[in-house]
Order: structure tokens, then C-alpha cells, then sequence
């Protein structure tokens, strides 16, 4: 699922919280520990494509380089059968069932797509109406309109969508735009000739990718994109999956975005609510982190290897994430008819 992006959905629970044996995940779903995970690392430094030796010896010794690679650990390879990654801008077998299966999870819960990309483009991806999205790491979304959470948030505005409905256009960092733009165009300029880089504007935040770029070109990479966002003391630099992000310094993430959504869709004063939130991206860990201090869902790490994190459980690959999905519709539409027999 090539979203680099988290689905949350917040599900009205039986009494007894859903464990490993009730969905039928023994084998798939494994437990985390709860370790905190390593302070991210300081600012970076910044060079040219033509730096000398001297001054990319900046971004390896303050750690950054290290944090570029374990931000992005080798992918195992993939079993045969089963597909590693899937991708929504390609209409094959596997991102059709994928996209079939959230289409049925969101007709029993509540669910939300939280991505660093934009909003526009995570929409165009999935194609799904009757999900709630949150884009460039939950800078910009969109939910039911509530007058009290107007008032409580002094960024939300009220607007009508496609269809005529009321709705809350949330987006606490607009008076960033004209930096974010600037940063990107930069971006793009100077990583031209760095065979395989890619910068992408999410419209609050700018994303350089470089999976497809050399690991001997990552130090470079690294070293581009701390010295531009030196230049702008207003904005920070974040890792993700062979990423660096590029956002403004406010106190907003994919965590404060989740207890957004909680809020807007009227589930923090229940009792019968426990979400699950999934996600294969370090960005995810705030969110993780959320819900393990509430105590009132469970995070979800998608991931081959081991990492440290503050999700409880993991799933190797999309593919054990769809089964999961699945498995966890079967459950409700089992309950609902239990539910109408009795």
C-alpha cells in the first residue's frame, strides 16, 4: 500500500478488548515491547551537491546519517505469494482487494487515512468516500462540521464538500504556505542531478525522498536538506521511510491528529470506543504514543524487522494487514449476527 500513511479506526468495542486469539491472528500478529524509543537526533547541516568531504563529515557526526538508515531498514524478502507493497496509483488485483477491504471496514467503524502526503493526493489514491482524511501529517483535514469544536479549535473553518454537506476544514499551519513552497522549489533545484531523488510538495510539507537514490548519495542528500532548513528557523526536519520531511514548527503530528479526529467525531466522553491505529512510518510513533498513555486502543507496527516502538503489536507486510482487516469485519459481522438472533 503505497501510502506511507496510518488508518485509524476508532471501533465501538464489546466490553472485553478484541486480543490476538478473538480475531484469529495468532500467527501474524505479534506483541511489542514497551520501550521508549531513541530521541530523534538534533538539526542537520547543510551542503551543496559539491560539498567537500570536510563539511558532509557535519550530518555524520551530529548522527543524522545513522538516523537516515534506521529510519529505513532493509526490507526482507518478499515470501512467494504475498505482496510486500501495495500501490494505489496502480489498478492490479492486489490494491483492489486492499482498497475493497478498508471500503468494508469503513461501513462497521469509524475510519480515518492519516498520511504525510497531501490531502488531495491521498483522496485521489484511495478513492473512497466514506473515510475521514488527514494529510501532510495531520495539518490538513477535513470532518464533520461542529460548532464546538470551532470553538475549540481557533483553525477550524466551516465549509461545505462536494456534495453539499456541512464540514470542518481544519488546517493549523496555513500562514506557512509561502515558506513550504519556497523550501520546495529550492529543493527540487538543488537535487536535480542527484540520480533518483524525489521532492514532492504536500502542501504543508515537503517531502524528499530517496529510496531510489544511491545509500553513498544519502550523506549528500542529508546534508541538502538541513542546510536549506537552517536558512528558515521556522521550519523543521523529520525522518520517515527513505524520507526527510520538511514541516513547520508547531505542535502538531500524526498523534495530535488522532485525538482531532476522537474529538470531532464525538468518541472521547464514550466508554465503548477502543481505536487501532496502523502504520509502517516513524511519524506513526506519535500517534502509537497516544494511545498507549490513553489506554484506550492499540497501535499497530508494520514492519519485516524488528524495531523499537510504542505500538503493541506488528504485522509484517500489507498483506498480513489486509488478513488483519479482514478478519476484523468478520468479527463484527458475526457479533451483529449473533446480535439479531437473539
Amino acid at each position: 500500500m503505497d501510502l506511507k500513511s496510518s488508518h485509524v479506526s476508532s471501533v465501538p468495542a464489546d466490553p472485553v478488548i478484541p486480543n490476538k486469539s478473538r480475531l484469529g491472528m495468532q500467527s501474524s500478529l505479534l506483541t511489542y515491547s514497551q520501550q521508549d524509543l531513541p530521541l530523534s537526533p538534533g538539526k542537520y547541516s547543510r551542503t551543496s551537491s559539491r560539498k567537500s568531504a570536510g563539511s558532509l563529515d557535519d550530518v555524520r557526526s551530529n548522527g543524522w546519517l545513522d538516523a537516515m538508515i534506521a529510519s529505513s531498514p532493509p526490507k526482507k524478502k518478499p515470501v512467494k505469494g504475498s505482496n510486500a507493497h501495495f500501490d494505489f496509483t496502480v489498478e492490479d488485483n492486489a490494491s483492489s482487494m486492499m482498497r475493497a477491504t478498508v471500503r468494508s471496514v469503513a461501513n462497521y467503524f469509524p475510519t480515518a487515512i492519516i498520511s504525510g502526503r497531501s490531502r488531495d493526493k491521498v483522496f485521489d489514491l484511495v478513492k473512497l468516500k466514506d473515510l475521514y482524511y488527514a494529510g501532510s501529517h495531520g495539518m490538513d483535514i477535513i470532518c464533520p462540521f461542529s460548532q464546538t469544536l470551532s470553538n475549540n479549535h481557533p483553525s477550524c473553518v466551516k465549509s461545505t464538500d462536494n456534495q453539499g454537506k456541512e464540514i470542518t476544514l481544519f488546517q493549523p499551519a496555513t500562514e506557512f504556505l509561502p515558506l513550504i513552497d519556497e523550501v520546495f522549489r529550492t529543493l527540487v533545484d538543488i537535487t536535480r542531478d542527484i540520480e533518483g531523488v524525489k521532492v514532492e510538495n504536500h502542501k504543508f510539507c515537503v517531502s524528499v525522498h530517496y529510496r531510489n537514490v544511491k545509500e553513498n548519495n544519502w550523506t549528500t542528500i542529508g546534508q541538502i536538506v538541513h542546510d536549506v532548513v537552517k536558512k528558515y528557523p521556522r521550519l523543521r526536519s523529520t525522518h520517515g521511510r527513505k524520507v526527510l520531511d520538511i514541516r513547520p514548527v508547531i505542535d502538531w503530528n500524526k498523534g495530535k491528529a488522532l485525538e482531532f479526529l476522537h474529538e470531532s467525531l464525538g468518541l472521547n466522553d464514550r466508554d465503548d470506543v477502543f481505536s487501532i491505529y496502523i502504520g509502517d512510518d516513524k511519524t506513526d510513533e506519535d500517534a502509537f504514543k497516544v494511545l498507549r498513555e490513553s489506554n484506550r486502543g492499540y497501535g499497530i507496527l508494520v514492519s519485516s524487522v524488528k524495531q523499537e516502538s510504542k505500538a503493541f503489536f506488528s504485522l509484517e507486510d500489507p498483506t498480513e494487514v489486509m488478513k488483519f482487516l479482514q478478519l476484523l469485519v468478520n468479527w463484527k459481522r458475526q457479533g451483529e449476527r449473533k446480535t439479531s438472533e437473539l
